[in-house]
């Protein structure tokens, strides 16, 4: 030890400095080259970063919350693609560092073939369909069948032509942030088509001239991720004429998007309240028409798919409409899917008040059930103008008519039916259809679910194929507690001598 310190403290012909002292300059030396060569690398990026802003400014994205789990993608080239694969999608918890979940894109996976590390905007052409559509109606005493082909076949060209083929998925199209900043000209509020609590829905027009709907969720909440995976698993491989297309969605880092076919006609609250009621008011023949679709699609959910889907929101401002007075239910992001055998399932209770099922409400216990009575107050708005629940009434009226429901008992146990109508319709309906309107709407929202009927069932009453109450149950039902029973008896009784053309 003496050895080396006498070595160290030896003097050099360097400015007579010792040889520790070299040995300390030479590592400072050192130290400041490296950190010269790191402080040149970052301002070269920051420069590089600085000039693509330029061309293309990056969106002003809202402030995600950190329980939005980022999303690694599994890229495959498209020399080594294999249509009907699928894509691998690894989730990554940020928080715990670890591959928490992976997701499959498509349906069908085989295997998956790792390529060239070369990236693209987006992912290869699928030529296979995997994902086909299922039947949307097969009635048999009101229960909807899946049969090999769509009755209602889709013959409009497909708005994802003219698009990049290397960027197509089976059943829809993955965007890249991109490819929806240049559709939405940066989401511009100009584009802002609405907004709720999970979301901001734009007007967009991609690079083949299609015009789409492009819903931003945020995550003010926490339920980016939860409404993303919803809508995806409930209607993302889903085909009906009355449901809206869910064409594709964008999955980059945090952010999460999805793009929709374009209804630019409104939706029925907007026909029924609000601003659409300047083009002129929806006749009688245009409500039944969109009911009787909302109907179809809701039939198709609970019955012709497994798992079946519960929407969990239905309500008019859900129900879009097109030129042809075609209705689509739209926003899945509450949507839960219920497997075979179960009953129900348990969950938070979310909806539109006025529109939630009494049951779920007080028990979280879910089932397609809850969506038939939330079409019955869809039903009943339609029918008569009102909202679900409206306290905007004059005063002396309020006791009554809060609630449509109890209203809507009020005025048919007075005997006064033919009064609920609304009365912006011009020409009135026969007593015979409000009749079988009223209590298809009636049956949808008894306050007992097991006596509700199936969506099935309700498309063939509103199209007077099956009698909302049959005949050989009425004395029985008179006798029962529910409440609305009592009422559709009223009904049946008081209305049955009227001519089927009083009031048209």
């Amino acid at each position: 030890m003496g050895n080396l310190n006498a070595q160290l403290s030896k003097e050099t012909s360097i400015f007579h400095l010792k040889v520790w002292e070299l040995i300390g300059i030479a590592v400072g030396l050192f130290i400041v080259v490296i950190l010269t060569g790191l402080s040149s690398c970052l301002t070269s990026r920051k420069k590089l970063r600085r000039a693509v802003e330029k061309k293309l400014p990056f969106a002003q994205i809202p402030a995600v919350s950190k329980e939005i789990k980022e999303v690694r993608v599994e890229q495959v080239s498209t020399s080594d693609f294999v249509p009907g694969d699928g894509i691998l999608l690894t989730i990554q918890d940020k928080s715990s560092g670890k591959e928490s979940d992976k997701v499959l894109v498509h349906l069908g996976l085989t295997k998956i073939m790792r390529g060239n590390s070369s990236r693209s905007d987006s992912f290869p052409h699928l030529d296979k369909d995997v994902c086909r559509s299922l039947s949307e109606e097969d009635l048999n005493s009101g229960i909807y069948k899946p049969s090999s082909s769509s009755s209602h076949p889709i013959t409009a060209p497909s708005p994802l032509v003219g698009l990049p083929e290397f960027s197509h998925l089976g059943w829809g199209h993955w965007f890249t942030l991109r490819d929806l900043e240049l559709a939405t000209n940066r989401f511009s509020k100009d584009n802002v088509l609405g907004e709720g609590g999970y979301g901001v829905v734009y007007r967009g027009c991609l690079i083949n001239g299609t015009t789409v709907a492009v819903k931003k969720i945020l995550n003010n909440v926490g339920q980016a991720e939860k409404e993303f995976r919803a809508e995806v698993e409930a209607i993302g491989h889903v085909r009906h004429k009355n449901l809206v297309r869910l064409l594709g969605y964008c999955i980059e880092g945090t952010h999460r998007m999805l793009v929709y076919e374009y209804v630019n006609n409104g939706n029925l609250e907007q026909w029924l309240h609000g601003a659409m009621r300047q083009h002129g008011y929806l006749t009688w023949e245009a409500r039944i028409k969109v009911l009787v679709g909302t109907a179809k699609a809701l039939a198709y959910l609970h019955e012709a798919i497994e798992p079946k889907v519960v929407h969990r929101d239905i309500k008019s401002s859900n129900i879009l409409i097109d030129d042809d007075f075609n209705a689509k239910v739209s926003d899945f992001g509450l949507a839960k899917l219920l497997g075979e055998g179960r009953s129900h399932v348990s969950t938070r209770v979310m909806g539109t008040f006025g529109y939630v099922a009494p049951e779920y409400a007080n028990t979280g216990l879910l089932n397609e059930k809850s969506d038939v009575y939330s079409f019955g107050m869809v039903l009943l708005e339609a029918i008569t103008g009102r909202d679900p629940v409206d306290y905007e009434r004059p005063a002396q009226e309020v006791r009554c008519n809060v609630n449509l429901v109890d209203w809507l008992k009020m005025m048919v146990g007075s005997r006064r039916s033919e009064e609920v109508v609304d009365p912006n319709i011009v020409v009135k309906p026969s007593t015979r259809a409000l009749k079988h309107a009223l209590l298809t709407a009636l049956r949808c929202v008894d306050l007992n679910s097991e006596k509700r009927p199936k969506m099935g069932q309700v498309v063939r009453m509103l199209e007077q194929e099956e009698y909302p109450i049959p005949r050989e149950d009425g004395r029985k039902r008179r006798r029962n507690h529910g409440g609305s029973m009592e009422t559709d008896s009223q009904m049946d009784n008081s209305d049955m001598d009227k001519s089927d053309n009083a009031g048209s």
